[in-house]
């Protein structure tokens, strides 16, 4: 069989995914010759373009799910962070260092959450959200190091305080509210092409949550959330991928390894240091009135992780008023022994018991994987040992 496809560029790019990749460009095809997005402001990047893609379908199909605003936070095409609105706690405002915000509109809570809780790997984000920008949401973002943003609409005052980022450079898109993709997707590597059909399978309850496996059946609405939320992020996740869930936001992703069980450790230790920011001893860290907000959730985190060099010890201790001593291990044992009702999906089976035992040390109670391992059994021995739920949805989420 013989296929043909008309491309059609639209615009030049100032390089691929490299400075030396001179020769890039932007196409649309014949079946709609038009682009799922109109450049506002900026000039977009090949990487930028593909973290907005992915962004974009992600957080719309959350919004369908849930009825609520979404916001994604993308780097190297997979989220560092996504969040469905909910309120702030005044914990996670001060954890967020948002305190100072006269309003949080619901899209600025989505933003906040999915931005905040990976800070360090949303530096420099592309942003996605699923509803018009308003001016909370721009006020937020405006303070940020961000590279561009899409969203399908901008509220005037919003738009011109997003527009006056980067020295007038930043990357604003509008997502296009009539455009529909092709139900046939083609790509080419080293020469070779392949197609396949668009994974448009909508994650909703009735495709996920249908078979729940373990003893204990119980599935909250805000665990259901929460499940749907990790496994619709994880869609547009670079795999093997593993994520955990807690409050409508996203607190650990484990992107692009290839091993399952190191994606739920990778994605454990985000999940811990997430909760390990909100420690009384990490949140009364004895700054100087000058340190900027961005040293001081960086200071935080070295301070977690207590991994620093001599050299690097000596800048940080720099931030303080008075040098404070290092969270001993049993203190963060016991601050992590407080968490408890996190959810956790999976983008294909668990194929051994570890991914439960290591799920267990970070508050999981709820789980979604499609199931299909010769070890079933085990897993689901384990979940039963745990006391969580697990359901097995049948759908694996795989994305290259």
């Amino acid at each position: 069989m013989t296929v043909q496809r008309k491309y059609t560029e639209q615009f030049r790019l100032k390089y691929g995914c490299n400075p030396q990749q001179k020769e890039a460009s932007i196409y649309t095809l014949e079946e709609s010759e038009t682009l799922p997005f109109q450049i506002l402001n900026g000039k977009p990047g090949y990487i930028n373009l593909l973290d907005a893609l992915n962004a974009w379908q992600l957080v719309q199909e959350v919004d369908l799910a849930l009825g609520t605003p979404c916001a994604a936070s993308f780097k190297h095409v997979s989220p560092a962070g996504v969040a469905v609105a909910v309120p702030l706690s005044p914990i996670l405002q001060k954890v967020y260092e948002c305190e100072e915000l006269e309003e949080i509109s619901p899209l600025a809570s989505a933003y906040i959450r999915a931005r905040g809780a990976d800070p360090m790997s949303s530096f420099g984000d592309f942003i996605a959200l699923s509803r018009k920008v308003d001016e909370s949401t721009a006020r937020v973002i405006k303070t940020l190091v961000s590279d561009g943003i899409i969203a399908p609409d901008y509220d005037e005052k919003a738009f011109e305080m997003l527009q006056g980022k980067k020295k007038g450079n930043y990357v604003i898109l509008q997502s296009s509210s009539e455009y529909v993709a092709p139900q046939q997707e083609f790509r080419e590597i080293y020469g070779v092409g392949f197609s396949q059909n668009r994974n448009t399978l909508l994650l909703n309850e009735d495709h996920l949550l249908h078979t729940v496996v373990t003893k204990n059946q119980e599935l909250p609405q805000t665990a259901k959330r929460d499940l749907i939320l990790a496994s619709i992020a994880l869609k547009y996740t670079q795999s093997n991928s593993v994520g955990y869930a807690f409050g409508g936001q996203m607190i650990g992703i484990g992107a692009g390894q290839q091993s399952r069980i190191d994606c739920t450790k990778l994605a454990g230790r985000k999940a811990d240091l997430w909760y390990l920011r909100q420690h009384p001893k990490v949140q009364n860290l004895p700054f100087k009135k000058e340190v900027k907000k961005v040293d001081r959730i960086n200071a935080r985190v070295l301070y977690i992780e207590n991994e620093m060099t001599h050299h690097e010890q000596a800048i940080w201790s720099q931030l303080f008023t008075e040098v404070p001593p290092f969270l001993r291990e049993e203190e963060k044992s016991e601050w992590m022994n407080t968490l408890s009702g996190v959810s956790i999906s999976s983008d294909a089976f668990f194929p051994f018991r570890d991914n439960i035992d290591q799920a267990s040390k970070r508050g999981v109670s709820y789980i979604v994987q499609p199931g299909g391992s010769m070890r079933d059994d085990e897993v689901i021995q384990a979940t039963n040992e745990y006391a969580m739920v697990m359901a097995m949805s049948g759908i694996r989420l795989f994305h290259h």
